[in-house]
């Protein structure tokens, strides 16, 4: 599978490798049983896993459970072998860069792609997907080209995120 195709599938359903938003640490472990490193923070009351590229956020309670995500696409174009080891436990292979056109043009031959909204961040553009509860940055700094770094029109990071419960 290519990124632009796992993206797309991220994007459509804020699921990756079919855990999402509320997955515990264990089915994590069993999606994903690659190299990572934990960091738990604040005295146990945050665990941050990640993964080279891709990073997963949990909260604690009886178990550890999933409240965000990200794949920083923009390390990949300074660093392949992460994109290298990501694709050889998952399948799953990316470019160094990825165009935020490529991705929208697969998204359009998708069937229910969420609606975004656009923002501005400052350098970078931000299309938030409130039904999958992702969001995806990127640059828009018409200086910016692709070296060691990505460029003007490519994807910067994708987040997942917890939805905000009405009280």
């Amino acid at each position: 599978m290519t990124g632009v195709e796992f993206l797309t599938s991220f994007i459509t359903t804020g699921r990756l490798h079919g855990i999402g938003i509320g997955s515990t640490l264990a089915e994590v472990d069993r999606a994903l049983p690659h190299h990572c490193v934990d960091v738990v923070g604040g005295g146990g009351v945050s665990l941050r896993r990640d993964y080279g590229f891709v990073e997963f956020y949990f909260n604690p309670g009886e178990e550890w459970v999933m409240s965000g995500g990200s794949i920083e696409l923009h390390r990949l174009a300074n660093a392949p072998e992460l994109a290298a080891r990501w694709a050889a436990g998952t399948g799953v292979e990316f470019d160094p860069y990825t165009a935020w056109a490529e991705v929208r043009e697969a998204l359009s031959k998708t069937p229910q792609v969420p609606e975004f909204t656009a923002g501005d961040q400052g350098g970078f553009l931000e299309y938030r997907a409130e039904k999958s509860c992702v969001s995806v940055i990127v640059v828009d700094d018409e200086e910016e080209q692709r070296d060691y770094q990505v460029g003007h029109g490519d994807v910067w990071s994708v987040s997942l995120w917890a939805p905000v419960r009405a009280s």
